[in-house]
């Protein structure tokens, strides 16, 4: 574990960097170009995170090896934490598994990477435990697979419908409009970067994210409020494209 001092440092360090990049889209889409003494020789944000992952499947296993290998540490958390042996293995000394209770305490950032159906429950259980944190929300409401409520889901917008799941949190989307296979294969890959939208209502939570967005390989591209989230949920038109930044930021008219 990192020692206290040593973690005040690495926090300084990080919203040092955050207040460079600033709130504005298009600085947080260029933030490696722009402020490169913000980031490592891969591009990732110096400062280490602690990130408890709730769900650590298809998408919350990818886009946690990609955070390890940044040097984030990471607690990957599902309900049987023994089945993630391999997953830990692979993502090296800084990665443990645990329940989800852990993860949610263990994370200043807190990734649900959950079957929609079960958001609820998530947020009924552990919302007490992640009070101000700031938690990304990637899963997606499939009506054929989560029932009703994800037909509600997606009349409201995911975004708006998860933020109700999990109050007192500060709560972004994100990861969500890309497929699994697509984090393996295409983070950190040469030229343009594949984008990722993101949506929340707290300025600084979406400088974090955005910051860890870069961490995983991608280029983060803020779409605006929560309401807006609704831009990329699935059945959108950039939904799973793997489109670039530039290209997302035309599809969804941010200029």
């Amino acid at each position: 574990m990192t020692q206290p001092d040593t973690r005040a440092q690495a926090e300084h360090s990080r919203r040092a960097f955050l207040r460079r990049v600033g709130a504005t889209a298009t600085g947080l889409v260029l933030a490696p170009a722009l402020f490169p003494e913000a980031f490592g020789a891969s591009g990732a944000a110096q400062a280490p995170m602690r990130i408890g992952i709730i769900g650590s499947g298809n998408i919350g296993g990818a886009v946690g090896l990609q955070w390890a290998k940044a040097g984030h540490e990471i607690l990957f958390a599902s309900r049987h934490p023994e089945e993630l042996t391999e997953l830990v293995e692979r993502a090296g000394p800084k990665a443990r598994a645990g329940l989800p209770a852990e993860a949610a305490e263990f994370g200043e950032v807190v990734l649900v990477a959950v079957p929609y159906a079960a958001t609820p429950q998530v947020g009924s259980d552990y919302s007490r435990l992640m009070q101000g944190k700031i938690v990304i929300d990637c899963g997606n409401p499939y009506p054929r697979r989560d029932g009703p409520m994800a037909t509600e889901a997606l009349a409201k917008g995911a975004g708006v419908a998860s933020a109700e799941f999990f109050p007192g949190v500060r709560l972004v989307r994100a990861f969500n409009a890309i497929g699994y296979r697509s984090v393996d294969s295409e983070a950190h890959r040469d030229g343009e970067k594949v984008g990722i939208p993101i949506a929340g209502d707290d300025q600084d939570a979406l400088r974090t994210v955005a910051a860890l967005v870069v961490d995983a390989g991608f280029d983060p591209v803020v779409v605006g409020s929560l309401e807006r989230a609704r831009e990329f949920d699935q059945g959108s038109a950039v939904y799973v494209t793997d489109m670039t930044a530039a290209q997302l930021r035309e599809a969804l008219g941010l200029g």
